[in-house]
């Protein structure tokens, strides 16, 4: 399953990107977080381990598996014959204005059966999580 959504926000990246990395004050502009626990300390880089908890989901610890400062990071969960990969990438577009995309891809034997019954949902919460980012970088 692959899911994404992407949103104009009146920001610059670098602006964009120091809300996006700032995963600990996620959950204040994002009701898709309901709680979150870094697993290690300093700024969010390679290895980095966090572990969320989202409504109607389960807990799950990410582990970020490539980062681009500025532009890109993507983190990896497995669990239950399913592993997900959230990606959040920024490009500068006109204007003083960044797009950014948000997705996320699950695969393994398991995939398509929970893809049956989370899809709806995490296609709301890319949608929500991208909605309050924009609002979080444009106030």
């Amino acid at each position: 399953m692959h899911l994404e959504t992407s949103v104009e926000i009146g920001a610059t990246p670098a602006e964009v990107w120091s809300v996006l990395v700032d995963i600990d004050r996620w959950p204040a502009w994002t009701e898709t977080v309901s709680e979150l626990e870094r697993l290690d300390t300093g700024p969010l880089g390679l290895g980095s381990r966090v572990r969320l908890k989202q409504p109607r989901l389960k807990a799950m610890v990410w582990h970020v598996t490539e980062i681009e400062a500025g532009t890109s990071f993507s983190w990896r969960s497995s669990g239950g014959g399913v592993t997900t990969t959230g990606g959040h990438r920024l490009r500068a577009g006109d204007n003083e204005v960044t797009i950014v995309t948000l997705s996320i891809d699950q695969l393994g034997p398991l995939a398509p059966i929970l893809g049956l019954f989370t899809a709806r949902v995490t296609r709301r919460y890319l949608v929500t999580e991208a909605q309050g980012l924009k609002r979080r970088c444009e106030t």
